[in-house]
Formats: structure tokens, sequence, C-alpha cells
């Protein structure tokens, strides 16, 4: 399973970044994707998953500001970031389970300067 992340890059406190993640149609229809983001030196740290039904969930402290989508292909999954800060500063990561494993896309750098 392969994951393809893109669409990070600097932005200004306050702005926005719209980020895209490729993969399979079968397992995002069927598993759902989540974004992660890992800053340096902090641990990995769930952002938002969209299932394979299109339920949505975020994190607290992402709620109101980023929406998680998917395309009506069902290959792209998107995670539209608004209001950003200078903490939220991190690579981030697309992820999902596939039996029973997890696979994870390269990361896409996320920098937020204030």
């Amino acid at each position: 399973v392969q994951l393809q992340a893109s669409g990070g890059g600097l932005a200004q406190a306050g702005g926005s970044l719209r980020l895209s993640c490729e993969g399979p149609r079968n397992i995002f229809g069927i598993n759902g994707m989540s974004w992660y983001r890992q800053a340096p030196g902090n641990q990995r740290e769930w952002v938002a998953t969209i299932t394979g039904g299109g339920i949505r969930r975020y994190a607290d402290s992402v709620k109101g500001r980023f929406t998680i989508s998917r395309d009506n292909a069902g290959n792209l999954v998107y995670l539209e970031m608004n209001s950003l800060k200078p903490e939220e500063t991190a690579v981030y990561l697309c992820s999902t389970t596939w039996h029973d494993t997890t696979y994870w896309g390269q990361g896409t750098q996320v920098t937020v300067s204030s």
C-alpha cells in the first residue's frame, strides 16, 4: 500500500494550506484515512480521520480550523488547514490500515511562521 502526501510548504500564522494524500481507493473506501503530525522532538500526534463511511473526526486542537475530506473518485484525501499557528509546524503524515497493518506516507513538511 503506497500513500503519497503532498501540499506542504510555508505559511504565515493565520494562513492556510491544503494537504493531499493519494492512495488506494478500495482501502480508503473501507478503512478510511488519517492525518498525523510530528514536530521535532515531539511524539507523533493524531490530527484527523475520515472513515470509510465518510465520518470525520478531529483532534480538539484543530476542530473548527481543519477539514478532512475525500474526492469523488475516492483515492485522494485532503486536509484543509486554516488559521494555522506556528506551533503547528511539523511533518504531516497520512496513514491507513489494511489487513491489520498500518501504512504511512512519506510525510510533507508544514512550516508556519509567526
